[in-house]
């Protein structure tokens, strides 16, 4: 990532947990803070009214992004920070963007098509969910973004976003917008708390800032076999398999597989070690969440270096055009 600018888009659409932890908040934070160049992360307020319509849901979720993001030791000395919301160039640049876009390209995203297949016609599609990949483009482009974060179902989008540049490049012989990679970390998916992948959607998640009492009560859930504490345990069950991802002390899980240790005994030290995990970044979202205003700083200083740098990327389009 040497000499590269880096931008990462983190949508406000639900508590976080475990599973968005390890899969996307600490790889981003990690990319921005070791990044010797640029380094940007938004919240992405905008592209989350395709499917949240209720206002105060979405303003308490961007708060919660951001404070996850700050609780588990984002540099912000280091990226800029900032709301999608924030940025009116973006909306502008992305009005452009539409006149260099086929609408064939529209028609072949991902989720336009799924729900097509889905339900058979593109009714109720409403025009946010069939323009998100401009808008994508668009906060990739205005900030010049070299390398650009997401997840294996994201990757079309940034080649949506170079196809745009590269033929506004190229219809206008002038090398005005850098073309995007994207970069895909491999990630394990995590397990759940009933063995599948760890999603909200099948209700399995340990949520990063639920109370102790919670995460001890759902980890007391976890579904276990009639063996004896006496019982030798394999390795392929589901509790020595989150005792794992979550580190719990080797010697205990070797007397556990052994035969030593019962599951009841076992999850109350698996509850135990997740919080005492959790335990120092909880306080800090506690903090920050009990007074916003410390949230609203950060977000307004990051905004006004962002618009900045968009409002350069605007000028020069502009000038390109005509306007």
């Amino acid at each position: 990532m040497l000499g590269k600018t880096i931008l990462t888009g983190v949508k406000p659409t639900g508590n976080p947990h475990i599973g968005n932890l390890y899969g996307a908040i600490l790889p981003a934070i990690e990319l921005a803070n070791n990044s010797d160049r640029s380094s940007y992360i938004f919240i992405a307020n905008i592209h989350a009214l395709n499917g949240v319509k209720d206002p105060v849901f979405l303003k308490d979720r961007t708060y919660e992004v951001a404070a996850t993001f700050l609780s588990f030791g984002l540099d912000i000395n280091k990226t800029i920070f900032y709301k999608q919301s924030d940025i009116p160039e973006i909306f502008e640049l992305t009005s452009l963007l539409m006149n260099y876009t086929p609408k064939g390209l529209m028609n072949r995203a991902h989720a336009y098509k799924a729900i097509l297949e889905k339900d058979g016609n593109d009714d109720n599609v409403n025009m946010g969910l069939y323009t998100y990949p401009i808008l994508m483009a668009a906060d990739i482009l205005a900030m010049k973004s070299d390398i650009v974060p997401v997840g294996l179902d994201q990757k079309q989008h940034i080649e949506i976003a170079r196809d745009i540049a590269n033929a506004f490049n190229v219809y206008y012989k002038k090398e005005v917008f850098k073309l995007p990679t994207e970069f895909i970390e491999y990630q394990d998916s995590i397990i759940g708390l009933d063995g599948r992948k760890m999603s909200k959607s099948y209700n399995n998640t340990i949520e990063l800032f639920a109370t102790e009492e919670d995460t001890s009560k759902k980890v007391m859930k976890i579904p276990t076999d009639s063996l004896l504490p006496s019982d030798a345990k394999s390795k392929d069950s589901l509790l020595y398999k989150l005792m794992k991802i979550f580190n719990v002390d080797n010697s205990y899980m070797d007397n556990f597989i052994r035969g030593g240790i019962g599951y009841g005994d076992a999850k109350k030290v698996l509850a135990e070690t997740i919080n005492n995990y959790l335990r120092p970044y909880r306080e800090k979202y506690n903090n920050l969440m009990a007074d916003k205003t410390q949230i609203d700083d950060i977000l307004s200083a990051g905004a006004t270096k962002a618009r900045a740098v968009a409002k350069q990327t605007l000028k020069e389009v502009k000038e390109v055009l005509g306007l």
